[in-house]
C-alpha cells in the first residue's frame, strides 16, 4: 500500500507535536526540525503530483475503504495545491528564522500544525473532515495572527475567530442535512447519491449546498464576506501574512471541489447550482479589492487587498466552468499565491528598515540602504501583480480573457480585469514613489537589510518569471488537471472502487 498521501498530513503534525514537547528547548534545534520538515514538503508534493499524473491515488486510513471511514485522494488538483502550499511555506519559514519565530511561544509548533490543516484539506475525500482540517486551520491561524501580540493584532484576530466561527456553525448544520437526506459525507458518495436525490428531498440538498458556498466563500473572502481579511492579513506578521496568502486558495479549492464533483454536470435537478451566483459575487470582488488597493494606507494592507482582487479573479475563472477557464484559473492561481507571499515577506523588509516610527506606512521616511535595488524589486513584483507583460501575471490574466470568448460575459470580464489593472497599477506606482523617493531627511532608517529574509522573498517573486519560462509544461499539467475536474467519473470510481489490504500489503 502506497503510504505517500498521508505524509504531508502526517508530517507536520508529529513534527508539531514534537516542537511542543521540545519547547523549552534551544532555538536553534527547533528551528533545524521545522525547516526540515517545510522543505520536505517540497519534494513529497513533486513526488505526488508525478504519480497523480499516471492516475489518482486513494488512501483509506485505517483500511476502511469508502464511503466509510477517512479517505485521502490525490489528484492532480490535490497535488498541485500541495507544491503551491510547500513552496509557499519554505519561503516563509526561511524568514522566519531571522527573529520573527522568537517574538512569541510555539511559532514551529503552529506553523507545522497550520500546514497540516492546508494540506488534510487539500487531500481529503469527505466534507466531515474537511470541516475537521478547516477547525485545525482556524486555531492554529487564530494563534499566529496573535504571534507577536499587540492591540491591532488581537482585534483582528478576534473579529477573524468570531467570523469563522461563525462559518464553523453554517458548515455543521450543511453537513447534517447531507448526511441526514444521503447518509453519507463522502465526496465521490455524494455526487452519486445528489444525482438520485428525489425530487421532493432536492430543495433541502440545495439549501446545504448554498450554506457550503457561504462557508467556502468565507474562507475565499469573496463578496460580501471579505472584509476580515485586510486588517487580519495587514496585522499579521510577515512570515505569517506570506502563508496566510494560500489560505484564501483553501476555500477557492473547496468551491472548485465541491461544485464541479457533487453539484456538477451529472447533479441533476441541482447541476450548477451556484454557478449563477458566483459570477456576479466575483466581478463584485475584484472592483472593490481594487478599490480597496487604492485607498490602503500600508504596503501591508495594499497587498491585502490585491489578494482580494486575486480572490475575484480566480472566482470568475471557475464560474465560467470551461476548460480553458480552469487550466488559466490554475496558472493564476500558482502565481498569485506566491507573488502575494513575496510582497507580504517584502514589505516585512521594508518595515524593518524603515523602523518602527514608519513601518510599511505610505508616508516619506527615511532614506533606506540599498533602495535602489528595493526599488528595482519592487516594480517587477508590481509589474507581475497587477498583469504586465512579460511576466506571469500577465500571462494568467491573458489566458483567463482568451477563454472567456465573446458576448456579454467577455466585455464584462475584459472590463473589470483590466479596469482593476489600471488601478492596481496606479496603487502600486503610489506606494513606490512613496516608500523609494520621498524622504524625510529629519530620521534616521532602522534595520540593515537581512540577507537570508532577502533570499526567502527573492525565491517567491522568482517564482514569475520561472512561470513564463516553464510555462509549456506547467499548462500542460493544467490543462489535464482542468480536463480531470470536468469528468469528475474518475474521481467517483477511484473512490468508490477501492479495495481493502490484506496485512501483507495484498487487496
Amino acid at each position: 500500500m502506497n503510504h505517500l498521501p498521508v505524509l504531508p498530513i502526517v508530517l507536520p503534525m508529529f513534527m508539531g507535536a514534537l516542537l511542543l514537547l521540545i519547547a523549552r528547548s534551544q532555538m536553534s534545534v527547533k528551528r533545524s526540525l521545522s525547516l526540515g520538515a517545510t522543505i520536505l514538503q517540497i519534494p513529497l508534493a513533486l513526488i505526488l503530483m508525478s504519480q497523480a499524473g499516471e492516475g489518482i491515488g486513494v488512501y483509506a486510513a485505517g483500511n476502511w475503504v469508502p464511503p466509510f471511514g477517512i479517505v485521502l485522494v490525490v489528484d492532480r488538483l490535490a497535488a498541485l495545491m500541495l507544491l503551491i502550499t510547500a513552496v509557499l511555506a519554505g519561503g516563509a519559514i526561511l524568514y522566519a528564522l531571522r527573529g520573527d519565530d522568537g517574538l512569541g511561544r510555539n511559532f514551529h509548533a503552529l506553523f507545522q500544525f497550520q500546514l497540516m490543516g492546508i494540506n488534510g484539506a487539500f487531500l481529503t475525500g469527505d466534507l466531515f473532515n474537511l470541516f475537521v482540517f478547516f477547525e485545525i486551520l482556524l486555531i492554529a491561524s487564530y494563534a499566529l495572527l496573535l504571534h507577536g501580540a499587540g492591540s491591532a493584532r488581537v482585534r483582528a484576530g478576534l473579529h477573524y475567530v468570531l467570523l469563522n466561527l461563525f462559518g464553523s456553525a453554517l458548515f455543521l448544520i450543511a453537513v447534517g442535512t447531507l448526511y441526514g437526506v444521503t447518509g453519507t459525507l463522502n465526496m465521490a458518495d455524494l455526487a452519486v447519491k445528489i444525482a438520485e436525490v428525489p425530487a421532493v428531498d432536492a430543495p433541502l440538498v440545495g439549501a446545504a449546498g448554498m450554506l457550503l458556498l457561504v462557508v467556502f466563500g468565507l474562507k475565499a473572502a469573496i463578496f460580501p464576506l471579505y472584509f476580515w481579511l485586510p486588517k487580519a492579513y495587514s496585522a499579521a506578521s510577515a512570515p505569517v501574512a506570506a502563508l496566510f496568502a494560500v489560505m484564501t486558495k483553501v476555500g477557492l479549492y473547496s468551491i472548485l471541489r465541491v461544485y464541479t464533483l457533487m453539484f456538477g454536470e451529472d447533479a441533476g435537478m441541482l447541476a450548477f447550482m451556484a454557478q449563477d451566483w458566483l459570477w456576479p459575487i466575483a466581478l463584485v470582488t475584484i472592483v472593490l479589492g481594487a478599490i480597496g488597493a487604492l485607498a490602503a494606507s500600508s504596503l501591508n494592507g495594499l497587498v491585502a487587498y490585491l489578494v482580494v482582487v486575486s480572490v475575484g479573479t480566480l472566482l470568475a475563472g471557475i464560474s465560467l466552468g470551461t476548460q480553458e477557464a480552469l487550466s488559466a484559473t490554475l496558472y493564476y492561481l500558482m502565481h498569485t499565491t506566491w507573488i502575494s507571499g513575496g510582497l507580504f515577506l517584502f514589505a516585512g523588509i521594508i518595515s524593518r528598515m524603515r523602523g518602527p516610527r514608519f513601518g510599511a506606512r505610505l508616508v516619506p521616511g527615511p532614506d533606506m540602504p540599498n533602495s535602489v535595488m528595493l526599488s528595482g524589486l519592487f516594480f517587477v513584483a508590481a509589474v507581475s501583480v497587477a498583469g504586465m507583460p512579460p511576466l506571469s501575471g500577465f500571462v494568467g490574466k491573458l489566458l483567463l480573457l482568451s477563454a472567456v470568448g465573446t458576448g456579454a460575459l467577455a466585455a464584462w470580464l475584459y472590463a473589470v480585469v483590466l479596469g482593476s489593472s489600471l488601478i492596481t497599477l496606479v496603487a502600486l506606482s503610489r506606494a513606490g514613489s512613496t516608500l523609494f523617493w520621498r524622504r524625510d531627511a529629519a530620521t534616521d532608517a532602522g534595520e540593515p537589510l537581512d540577507p537570508l529574509r532577502m533570499l526567502a522573498m527573492l525565491l517567491l517573486l522568482a517564482s514569475s518569471p520561472l512561470l513564463v519560462y516553464f510555462a509549456a509544461p506547467v499548462l500542460e499539467y493544467l490543462d489535464a488537471t482542468a480536463a480531470q475536474l470536468l469528468n469528475p467519473n474518475e474521481y467517483i470510481q477511484q473512490v468508490l472502487s477501492t479495495q481493502p489490504f490484506a496485512l501483507g500489503g495484498q487487496p
